[in-house]
């Protein structure tokens, strides 16, 4: 009898989950539409006005047509690598020196004090600010876009890992002086673990606004990215060329945030 009822169960929890996935794929299907739905008719837009119809490439008919050219050409997939390069060294530095910036931020009064201010102020100075100072400073534009992906990423995630730390129970770190632990014991087996949900909230919040930046960043200097290929097909008049980067740009981006999401809900001991 226990054996019925637990195939019953089982039986019970797949449904609900394929009906839950059916129903976000529906929707997502039906958002889609809308959106290629209001492209295709500010394709019809531009094709129909005298004045515009030199941008009706823009239009998802031509755009769907250069996909495969673009493919076979290498264009897609050497745009994407590059920026990828850029984009992913850029957010191990803003990890690896925003973690530690938030950690400090969390546990001590004093340095949160004194670098408040300071962060606060540089958090809200636009990343491209600094694309003259870092051209001057930095040997090549790879190192320079890089830096500024580093400038615009380090701040979701000091922050996160701040707010993140402030939760804590003080207690915890009470009971492990008590057994003495060290301090990397410390950060090993309580910060991190503990504030694995809020790093990744940061993590995701960073690669979100890095993705904005690097596009513009790759604009000028450089001979490769999504930002040049982007830039190219403009001046060449190539208005298909763009419209299929702006998708590969949306469709890249959708896929990292999903990494992250799926991540967040992998090691967030605290969300079940």
């Amino acid at each position: 009898m226990s054996t019925v009822t637990n195939n019953d169960q089982s039986f019970s929890r797949l449904g609900a989950i394929f009906r839950t996935l059916i129903t976000r794929v529906f929707y997502s299907l039906m958002g889609l539409s809308v959106l290629f739905g209001l492209w295709w008719y500010g394709g019809w837009l531009l094709e129909s006005s005298p004045s515009t119809r030199s941008f009706s490439d823009f239009g998802p008919g031509p755009a769907l047509n250069a996909v495969s050219y673009l493919i076979e050409d290498g264009t897609i997939v050497n745009a994407s690598l590059a920026s990828g390069y850029r984009l992913g060294i850029g957010l191990l530095l803003a990890i690896l020196t925003g973690v530690p910036i938030g950690i400090l931020m969390g546990r001590s009064k004093v340095f949160r004090k004194l670098s408040n201010t300071p962060f606060q102020f540089l958090r809200m100075v636009s990343p491209l600010s600094w694309e003259p100072i870092a051209v001057i400073a930095m040997p090549t534009w790879d190192h320079a876009i890089i830096f500024l992906i580093s400038m615009a990423a380090v701040w979701p995630v000091a922050f996160a890992t701040a707010a993140g730390l402030a939760k804590l129970d003080p207690s915890w770190f009470k009971v492990a002086r008590n057994l003495g632990a060290r301090w990397w014991h410390v950060v090993k087996e309580i910060i991190l673990p503990a504030i694995a949900f809020d790093v990744l909230t940061g993590i995701r919040l960073a690669v979100g606004v890095a993705w904005i930046v690097i596009v513009p960043a790759e604009f000028l200097g450089i001979t490769s990215g999504l930002g040049y290929t982007i830039q190219d097909s403009r001046e060449n008049l190539m208005y298909d060329n763009l419209a299929v980067m702006i998708l590969v740009i949306g469709i890249l981006g959708f896929l990292m945030d999903g990494v992250c999401m799926a991540l967040i809900k992998r090691f967030s001991w605290h969300r079940g």
